[in-house]
């Protein structure tokens, strides 16, 4: 506009044809700013003392820089802007404003321009170190899901270990006995050959129910044994204890026809979604209903509103999946979800007739 105003009140054409010149020079120059932005800002602010047509991308130039540049990079460059603005206003006059008022909005606009730039900046940080986190949570999730899984198939080998040697040297025993002394009375013929058959028949079934089986570490003592569904109401009468309502609907046909490792299997679903109810959702009621029959399934349905207070104990994340590889290796299905305010969890077990 200052170029047109001078060439239209008859000033040199040779300042407008200059004016004209650099500011195409300018604009031929923006593409620039994105490889060397300090260096063609430095430019397009030089360009800025001749021309007042070079302004608009010197200022283009200083919020480039702003934007992708540290801090005190976007300082130095508005300076340069700055100085080169009042140099030329020297020389070259804004019409009807004084030099001061000049250069009080010359400094004000370079210095909105670097804390645009910088706010910017902040936020372009901000935005992908908070993607880096996600990022870095999601990898994190899916490590601790594996090391749950690999952590549940190391207490089923330790499980087989403690439960079938015991039972597996025995029978070798006295298989070996029978082959090495087939001279030996009648009667203890009879009595080795049915301790074999029933040590294989034990371990059989405790073959069936190692690999759902994940035993405490203070399951070896007999004085502790493993607890089943028949300690379910020790179980509530502790969680009523820490203040979480528990209401209990039993529909078993017959609790006492329940295989051990079933009834186990059992009572760590049940564990498991009463410590999730008191840690995720302190003091909300907990419904739990059983049903099943021998020769159908067992099914466990636990239910409670979702927690309106933030959790105050931490957690893994790790304790339904461990709880679902569980379930699944006894042959059952478990399913848990967080719909209309509500958490329910859901397991199905076998029940042999």
């Amino acid at each position: 506009m200052t170029a047109w105003a001078e060439f239209s009140s008859g000033v040199d054409g040779r300042l407008f044809v200059i004016d004209v010149v650099l500011g195409a020079i300018g604009l031929a120059l923006l593409p620039a700013l994105t490889r060397w932005p300090v260096a063609t800002a430095l430019v397009l602010a030089a360009l800025a003392v001749v021309a007042p047509t070079a302004t608009p991308t010197a200022t283009a130039g200083t919020l480039h820089v702003a934007r992708h540049r540290p801090f005190n990079t976007a300082v130095v460059v508005a300076c340069a802007g700055i100085v080169a603005h009042a140099v030329r206003d020297l020389w070259r006059p804004q019409p009807g404003l004084s030099y001061v008022w000049w250069l009080v909005l010359v400094v004000v606009a370079h210095g909105a321009l670097v804390g645009w730039g910088a706010a910017a900046r902040a936020r372009s940080e901000l935005i992908r170190s908070l993607c880096e986190r996600a990022e870095r949570a999601e990898a994190e999730q899916g490590r601790r899901i594996v090391e749950a899984r690999a952590a549940e198939r190391a207490k089923i080998a330790r499980e087989m270990h403690d439960v079938l040697a015991h039972r597996l040297s025995l029978l070798a025993t006295y298989a070996g006995a029978l082959e090495y002394r087939p001279d030996a009375p009648p009667e203890q013929l009879s009595m080795a050959a049915g301790v074999i058959r029933t040590t294989v028949h034990q371990a059989l079934d405790e073959l069936r129910g190692v690999i759902a089986l994940l035993r405490d570490n203070t399951a070896e003592d007999e004085d502790h044994p493993l607890p089943e569904l028949t300690d379910l109401p020790e179980l509530v009468e502790e969680s009523r204890a820490v203040g979480t309502p528990v209401e209990v609907r039993d529909d078993l046909a017959d609790p006492a026809a329940l295989p051990g490792t079933t009834g186990r299997t059992a009572y760590r679903v049940l564990q498991e979604a009463l410590t999730n109810a008191r840690k995720h959702a302190p003091g909300q009621p907990v419904s739990i209903a059983l049903d099943g029959a021998p020769g159908t399934q067992l099914v466990i349905d636990v239910s409670n509103p979702l927690g309106t207070q933030p959790t105050v104990i931490p957690g893994t994340a790790t304790g339904l999946i461990g709880l679902t590889e569980r379930v699944r290796l006894a042959g059952g299905h478990l399913d848990h979800q967080a719909a209309a305010g509500e958490f329910r969890l859901r397991a199905q077990l076998p029940w042999p007739a």
